[in-house]
């Protein structure tokens, strides 16, 4: 939490000239912090670990993705707070990442032998610090910054996430006196049930997730809040924010329903829903490309409608080829996929239109407006109304600043 005060006062007070160098230093910290949880892997399974495709393949996509977006919007815009959040979560998850592997690639392997175990072990429960940062970055999306009433809760939060972090580091401390400071995970030894004179951060932990929870409840409600009383730009980003939470619990929840935590399919949800959350954020900051979302919510949705339905055709029509007209399996299943291809383009077709009317008006506005022009161009024969009705079809359609149309002699 301590990060989040010194980002956001380097980001106020100092010249913004040497941020972006600071950007720089702290996103190639977090990639050598991810080089160095790799080679520590890399060991620790040599030595007889065992390792996950997918945490792997994960853990990289959440380093790169946190790491770029983050230092490109700090690049960008250096006083706003949200680009040096998204380092500050990444850098806290990779220092612990590597802490904890080479603590215990030190206390578990070379029974504290190795230099810089002490370190390491310090390093270990960044997670917790990175979970506190988290809510931050939903409540202070996109400006990085709310009115007064919210000055005192985030306070407030600040201060216990100060508290916080003296209790971890409190706990990481004592854990040095035991001859096994980590488990065989990494973890901190204590951190989860603390005792003795550090029996006080247990109460202070409970309550600090609990604020970064009710914390993160807030935030969405006061997202979906901003969301119904604005309009143009600020809906365009909250809708950014909205579609990468969508795909990272999606992927989450297939991930889960398919049990396939540790294999190709897990490694690919894992990754696309790490990878959605931090692109949207940085889209939704920066503006890039903005009013892109529509059309790409429109496509996902069009495009997942239509696989289900043609999946849905093709066992239905498998079962009655198979079962009610007794065909042979290979012609009941090349003529389901006959069936199945011919429907495709009108189906898309269909859903599409569908799915423009309600999540991409404007596409469908425009395609209605040149259709209507289409329509009336067939029975017009005078060139100036043909030109006034061209440049009313254009304006109504893409809404250009100016249009004009020059007609050759």
């Amino acid at each position: 939490m301590a990060e989040v005060g010194l980002a956001r006062r380097v980001a106020r007070r100092c010249p913004s000239v040497g941020l972006p160098a600071l950007a720089n230093v702290l996103g190639l910290l977090s990639l050598a912090s991810l080089g160095g949880t790799l080679v520590v892997e890399s060991l620790l399974r040599q030595l007889g670990g065992s390792g996950n495709l997918a945490e792997g393949a994960a853990g990289i996509t959440f380093a790169v993705v946190f790491t770029a977006v983050g230092v490109v919007v700090a690049r960008q815009q250096p006083r706003n707070v949200m680009g040096w959040l998204l380092i500050a979560v990444a850098l806290s998850v990779q220092l612990s990442s590597v802490g904890a592997g080479y603590a215990r690639l030190d206390y578990s392997v070379h029974r504290g032998r190795l230099p810089l175990g002490a370190l390491a072990v310090l390093l270990s429960p960044g997670w917790d610090f990175a979970f506190m940062l988290v809510p931050l970055i939903v409540v202070l999306f996109p400006a990085g910054e709310l009115g007064s009433r919210w000055r005192w809760p985030l306070r407030a939060y600040l201060a216990l996430g100060v508290v916080f972090a003296a209790g971890v580091l409190s706990v990481a401390v004592a854990a040095l006196d035991l001859r096994q400071p980590v488990d065989g995970t990494g973890n901190l030894v204590g951190l989860n049930d603390p005792i003795g004179a550090n029996a006080w951060f247990g109460p202070v932990q409970v309550l600090g997730y609990a604020a970064a929870v009710v914390l993160v409840a807030a935030g969405i409600a006061l997202q979906l809040r901003t969301y119904r009383r604005s309009g143009g730009e600020r809906r365009q980003q909250i809708k950014w924010l909205a579609a990468g939470a969508a795909v990272l619990v999606l992927c989450f929840v297939i991930n889960g329903a398919t049990g396939s935590g540790s294999g190709v399919v897990g490694s690919v949800t894992f990754s696309v829903g790490l990878s959605a959350l931090p692109v949207g954020i940085g889209v939704g900051v920066l503006r890039y490309r903005l009013y892109e979302i529509d059309r790409l919510i429109s496509r996902t949705l069009s495009y997942a409608i239509l696989t289900g339905l043609l999946v849905g055709v093709f066992i239905g029509l498998v079962a009655l080829s198979t079962n009610a007209l007794a065909l042979s399996g290979r012609v009941g299943v090349a003529a389901s996929t006959l069936a199945a291809a011919a429907m495709f383009n009108p189906l898309r077709v269909r859903i599409q239109r569908l799915v423009d009317r309600r999540f991409n008006r404007a596409h469908y506005d425009a395609e209605a407006t040149v259709a209507a022009f289409t329509a009336r161009l067939r029975d017009a024969v005078e060139i100036d109304a043909i030109r006034a009705d061209l440049l009313d079809a254009v304006t109504r359609a893409v809404e250009p600043t100016h249009a004009s149309v020059w007609i050759k002699p």
